[in-house]
């Protein structure tokens, strides 16, 4: 019998693919920052190349249609802006005065309640103590309560530390303004030129499978971008109403740079999950200027904001989208924050979405065999209808 056995060139070509993937891994960590956003800016112009293909029909340019788009969305903004600068801009600055204080505050508030439980517990040990027995945990007692006492205060510290640092890295993000324009430019023309001439990115793509599948893998492309839209317009419309009702609820409250605090919670709405703990930080610490009470209503107005956008606004708004398991949905962003950092908690969540649905068509449909919903589609066969699935063009 002939041995059958890897060639000379069967080895190099392996070894040569081992070696590009290295190189790409490597190039991709370099580069992590550029490749995110760019991956932000793809997402954008999924969403937007559906604008441009209805202006399109209406016989505009795609790349008249693409800027006109984008120019329009940019003065609406601008409009706002204009129109509530004086006030955002005010609370934002009153935010970030007070904030310190706040902290402090709780800091203040910490302490107090470690030294009540210390006092407490001094009280306690000679109630239990008997004798000469108990002269010794007098003693011992003694000798334990100096470095409690000095314990304390570092404990708080460390509480009102890590406030600090979730302040800082808030507002820090909000305040690298050369950075943030910069990442803001990059994604705005990488949607633009993706929008302006999607099927050339589609049918590079389509290079990289073979013939026979490409016809499959052109759907699952389709699928994917069609998801992605979607899911982005959902989390815009998400956006815009939690901040608005936050900036609502927290001005009948009476706190203090209500609308400060419900743009930043609109904003952090972009990230599901994560996005609304952080968003509530600086909202619950100023509640703590007026008393303790009043954070705790801070706090839990966000959770019934948040029950109210999981449980009925964004289920009406993506009915027929892509449900994401939460457990998974918290292991990757909690994944790609700490390799890729804020960036990384950013896009994690569009990322998950995106790869779920060449899973669910490749593997779950196609080699388990279960029929599973797409986005977009209806029935229990995944929008199948006289053997041929409806897909739209990316």
């Amino acid at each position: 019998m002939a041995r059958t056995g890897w060639k000379t060139s069967d080895i190099l070509r392996t070894l040569a693919i081992i070696a590009g993937f290295y190189i790409t891994l490597q190039v991709l960590w370099v580069g992590q920052s550029i490749v995110l956003l760019t991956f932000l800016g793809v997402l954008f112009g999924v969403a937007l190349t559906a604008g441009v293909d209805w202006l399109q029909r209406r016989r505009v340019p795609r790349g008249i249609g693409a800027v006109l788009i984008v120019l329009s969305f940019l003065g609406i903004l601008a409009g706002l802006g204009a129109a509530t600068a004086p006030s955002i801009t005010g609370q934002l600055r009153e935010l970030k005065t007070q904030l310190p204080e706040a902290i402090g505050k709780i800091q203040r508030w910490v302490k107090e309640r470690q030294a009540g439980v210390n006092e407490v517990l001094e009280q306690a040990a000679p109630d239990a103590a008997a004798g000469e027995a108990g002269q010794s945990a007098q003693d011992t007692a003694g000798e334990k309560t100096a470095p409690d006492k000095e314990k304390a205060p570092a404990s708080g510290q460390g509480a009102a530390g890590q406030l600090d640092g979730v302040a800082g890295h808030l507002f820090g993000f909000f305040s690298s303004t050369l950075s943030v324009l910069g990442g803001m430019v990059l994604i705005l023309f990488v949607a633009i030129f993706v929008a302006i001439d999607a099927q050339t990115y589609q049918n590079g793509l389509m290079h990289l499978f073979p013939h026979e599948a490409r016809p499959r893998a052109r759907e699952v492309l389709s699928a994917t971008a069609m998801m992605l839209r979607r899911w982005l317009f959902t989390q815009f419309v998400s956006m815009v109403l939690v901040g608005a009702l936050t900036a609502g609820v927290l001005l009948i409250m009476g706190v203090k740079a209500a609308v400060a605090l419900g743009i930043i919670a609109g904003i952090l709405e972009f990230i599901p999950i994560a996005g609304p703990i952080l968003a509530s930080v600086p909202a619950i610490a100023m509640g703590f200027l007026e008393g303790p009470e009043k954070a705790l209503y801070v706090a839990l107005a966000y959770v019934v904001i948040q029950q109210v956008e999981s449980n009925l606004i964004y289920p009406l708004l993506m009915k027929k989208g892509l449900e994401l398991p939460p457990v998974l949905t918290i292991f990757t962003q909690g994944v790609l924050a700490i390799v890729f950092g804020f960036i990384g908690l950013l896009v994690a969540v569009p990322m998950l979405a995106a790869a779920m649905v060449p899973i669910k068509m490749l593997y779950v449909r196609d080699v388990v065999g279960d029929e599973v919903k797409l986005p977009g589609q209806e029935g229990g066969e995944g929008g199948k209808e006289g053997g041929e699935e409806k897909v739209q063009p990316a």
